[in-house]
C-alpha cells in the first residue's frame, strides 16, 4: 500500500481503509517505541485491528480517536495490562513484551491513567511507594513536595487519597509518573480535571521532558491542547489507524472530523421561558469532617424550571461537598434544601430520588457505577425508585433490561450488549450510559458533576445537548463543571465556588472570562443572592 503524507486533510476517509503511518523521524531522532500490526479482541468487538506506528524520542505524539476507537486498549497493551492477540512491539529497538505494568515500568514506561489506579484508603505517599522501589516513605514525601512545588501540582504527602477530589487525584497520578523518570510517558486525558494554570505548568514540564529525549504518548479529547502541544498525531477509528497528521497544521474542527468520520454538530439551545422555582438552598453550611474536606459556608442558590445553573471552580473548593449535601450522602450542619414546596434536607438519598431529584456524580467508577456489574445491574442501581423496577422487593429483570437497552439506544452507547460488565465500555460510552440513566428517569431536577470529563467532542456535544433538551422540557439542571467553556456554552447563569463560598449568580453574556478567573482563584468573592 502506498504511504500517505503526514499532512492530513479533513476529507472523510473510508473507515475500512488502513493507513501505513510514516515512521521516519522528524529530526533524526531514534524510535523509542515501534508498534507493528497490534490487534486485540474482546467478546463481540475487535478493539484494536492491525495498528502500526512509531513514537520517536523527544516528541509528543498524540493518539486521537472518539470513545471506543481503541486508544485505551492499545495503551494498556503497551503498559502490560493486556496481552495482544497478535502483533509485536520494540522499545529502543529491542523486542518489548511486558507481562505486567511492573515489567513495563522497569523498562522505562510510565502511564497516567484516565481512570485512576489509586488506593483510596492510603495516603498520597503510600500510593507513590507502590510504584517506586527501595525508597523510604520520608524520601518519597520530600520528592512529592519538591515536584509539587516545581510543577504547580499542589499535593500533601499525608493526605488520604479517598478524601481528594478528582482533580487532586489526577495530580497524584502525574507526580507518581514523574518520580519514575520514564523514557516513555503515556498520558491518558491528563488535563481533563486540571485548571488552566495547572495545565500550562504540565505542558512546561512535558516540554522539559522531551527536550531531554523522553517520548510522550498523549491521549486527549481537548483538541486545541493537541494542536499547541503535540508534534505528530495518529488517529484511530473503529480500532484501526485511519489517518496521521501534524496537529499544528490542523484545526480543532478538522481533527474532530477525522476522528469521527463526519462533521461535529454543536449543541443548540432554543430560547425558552423559565418556569417557577424548582429548587432552593438557603443558608447551607457543612462542617469539615477531616482536615482535607472543604467546609461549605452559607450556600444560597435557587434554580427555576427549565434553567441550567452552572457551578464553576477549581477542584477541591467544595464542589464534591456541595454535591454530597444535595444528594443526601452527607448531611448539612445548617440551612435548608427545598425541592418545589417540599423541604428535603432531612431525607435520605432514595427519598430525594423518589421526589424527582436525581444525581450523576463526578467519579464514574465506584460512585456512579459498579464496573464489575452488568449494564442491566447498573441501570437498576439508581433507577429502581423512579422506574418501578422492583415489586415487593423482587427485581423485574425484564423491565430493567428494557430500560438498560433504552439508555443504550437513545444515548448511542457503543458496547457489545447490556449483559456485559460496565468495565467493557470506554470511559465516554460509560459516561453516556450514566447520564442517560438519570435523564430517562424524567426527574424534576438533575445535579450533574463533570458530565463530559474524558469524553470525545462528539460524545461531549451529545451529553450537553441532552442536558439542554432536558431543561427544554421543563426540568432544572445544576451543572458542576471545571470546564468553563462548557458552562459558558449551555448555562443560563453561573456561580463560582471558592473555599466553600458560592458567588452570586452571574450572566455568561455580561461576565468576562477574566472576571470568572478572579472569582475562581479567590481574588474576588461574595455570598450568593437568590
Amino acid at each position: 500500500m502506498a504511504r500517505r503524507s503526514c499532512r492530513a486533510s479533513a476529507t472523510i476517509l473510508d473507515p475500512d481503509v488502513q493507513v501505513t503511518v510514516m515512521t521516519n523521524t522528524k529530526n533524526g531522532n531514534d524510535i523509542t517505541l515501534q508498534l507493528d500490526a497490534m490487534s486485540k479482541s474482546f467478546p463481540g468487538v475487535k478493539a484494536c485491528d492491525d495498528i502500526s506506528f512509531a513514537i520517536e524520542s523527544g516528541e509528543i505524539h498524540a493518539l486521537l480517536g472518539e470513545n471506543g476507537a481503541g486508544k485505551s486498549t492499545l495503551v494498556k497493551m503497551i503498559y502490560g495490562l493486556l496481552r495482544p492477540d497478535s502483533g509485536s512491539m520494540k522499545f529502543n529497538s529491542k523486542p518489548f513484551t511486558p507481562e505486567d505494568p511492573r515489567t513495563a515500568r522497569a523498562q522505562g514506561v510510565a502511564m497516567v491513567f484516565q481512570h485512576f489506579s489509586l488506593f483510596d484508603a492510603l495516603s498520597v505517599a503510600e500510593n507513590m511507594l507502590l510504584s517506586v522501589e527501595n525508597e523510604p516513605i520520608s524520601g518519597i514525601s520530600d520528592k512529592i513536595l519538591s515536584l509539587s512545588e516545581l510543577y504547580g501540582l499542589t499535593l500533601s504527602p499525608d493526605q488520604i487519597v479517598g478524601n481528594l477530589s478528582a482533580g487532586e487525584q489526577q495530580r497524584v497520578e502525574i507526580v507518581r509518573c514523574l518520580l519514575q523518570k520514564p523514557q516513555l510517558l503515556i498520558m491518558d486525558e491528563p488535563t481533563s480535571v486540571l485548571t488552566q494554570f495547572e495545565t500550562e505548568k504540565l505542558f512546561h514540564t512535558l516540554r522539559q521532558l522531551v527536550s531531554e529525549g523522553i517520548a510522550v504518548l498523549y491521549i486527549s479529547h481537548k483538541l486545541e491542547e493537541v494542536r499547541h502541544l503535540c508534534d505528530r498525531a495518529t488517529i484511530l477509528r473503529g480500532g484501526k489507524v485511519i489517518d496521521t497528521c501534524l496537529p499544528a497544521e490542523e484545526t480543532a474542527f478538522s481533527l474532530a472530523t477525522m476522528m469521527v468520520g463526519s462533521e461535529i454538530v454543536a449543541p443548540v439551545r432554543k430560547q425558552i421561558s423559565l418556569g417557577q422555582q424548582c429548587f432552593r438552598i438557603s443558608g447551607l453550611g457543612v462542617a469539615s469532617q477531616t482536615q482535607f474536606d472543604t467546609a461549605l459556608v452559607d450556600i444560597n442558590l435557587s434554580i427555576r424550571k427549565g434553567e441550567i445553573l452552572g457551578i464553576a471552580g477549581i477542584a477541591g473548593n467544595g464542589q464534591d461537598e456541595l454535591m454530597l449535601a444535595i444528594s443526601g450522602e452527607s448531611r448539612s450542619s445548617t440551612g435548608e434544601i427545598w425541592l418545589e414546596d417540599q423541604r428535603i434536607d432531612g431525607e435520605t438519598t432514595n427519598e430525594r430520588r423518589r421526589r424527582g431529584l436525581v444525581f450523576a456524580p463526578e467519579q464514574r467508577n465506584g460512585h456512579a457505577a459498579s464496573i464489575d456489574m452488568t449494564l442491566i445491574e447498573n441501570a437498576l442501581l439508581t433507577a429502581s425508585v423512579r422506574k418501578s423496577l422492583t415489586r415487593n422487593g423482587i427485581v423485574d429483570w425484564d423491565s430493567t433490561t428494557r430500560f438498560a437497552e433504552e439508555i443504550v439506544d437513545q444515548f448511542d452507547v457503543r458496547m457489545p450488549g447490556v449483559k456485559h460488565a460496565a468495565r467493557a465500555l470506554s470511559g465516554g460510552n460509560l459516561q453516556k450510559f450514566l447520564i442517560g440513566r438519570e435523564i430517562l428517569q424524567a426527574p424534576k431536577m438533575l445535579v450533574v458533576n463533570q458530565p463530559t470529563w474524558g469524553v470525545d467532542a462528539n460524545a461531549a456535544n451529545a451529553i450537553r445537548q441532552a442536558l439542554i433538551n432536558m431543561a427544554g422540557e421543563g426540568a432544572a439542571v445544576l451543572l458542576i463543571s471545571q470546564d468553563l467553556d462548557e458552562l459558558l456554552e449551555i448555562a443560563d447563569k453561573i456561580c463560582v465556588i471558592h473555599a466553600g463560598i458560592l458567588s452570586e449568580p452571574l450572566s455568561p453574556e455580561t461576565t468576562s472570562r477574566a472576571e470568572f478567573g478572579l472569582l475562581m482563584t479567590g481574588t474576588e468573592n461574595s455570598h450568593s443572592v437568590s
